[in-house]
């Protein structure tokens, strides 16, 4: 059976339990990131939401936070320009190869979460099928 899916709804990063005014500061604050009611059912997890276009990134809350490969990554506008923005507040970045028609690169949280930003260089599509 082939699952019938419709589209990504949200992605999670975690910050360590007690950072989350330090999270809300970061998203909110220097990202800029629209902060939505979290479920009453939910709140007692801590952590928070936040819409990004037209999915949202929660920020959820554990014991421990180790550094990971594992990522969102999100489209914007401007990418050199968002670049510069975050490296003169302090946030460090990473170079990533250049995708057909993407130029894209990586940053880090204060809890060191991965965030990949990309913007489209020319028409065109990652999108290919994979052998198999």
């Amino acid at each position: 059976m082939k699952l019938n899916i419709k589209r990504l709804d949200h992605v999670q990063v975690c910050v360590p339990r007690g950072a989350e005014a330090r999270a809300r500061e970061f998203y909110g604050g220097l990202l800029g990131l629209e902060e939505i009611e979290k479920p009453e059912v939910l709140r007692a997890n801590g952590g928070m939401w936040y819409e990004v276009a037209d999915i949202q990134l929660h920020v959820g809350v554990e014991e421990t936070v180790a550094p990971s490969k594992r990522h969102p990554a999100f489209e914007v506008e401007g990418l050199a320009g968002v670049r510069a923005y975050l490296e003169q507040n302090g946030v460090r970045t990473k170079d990533e190869p250049s995708l057909p028609g993407v130029e894209r690169f990586s940053f880090f949280d204060p809890f060191g979460n991965r965030i990949e930003l990309m913007e489209k260089t020319r028409a065109g599509s990652l999108k290919t099928k994979a052998n198999g």
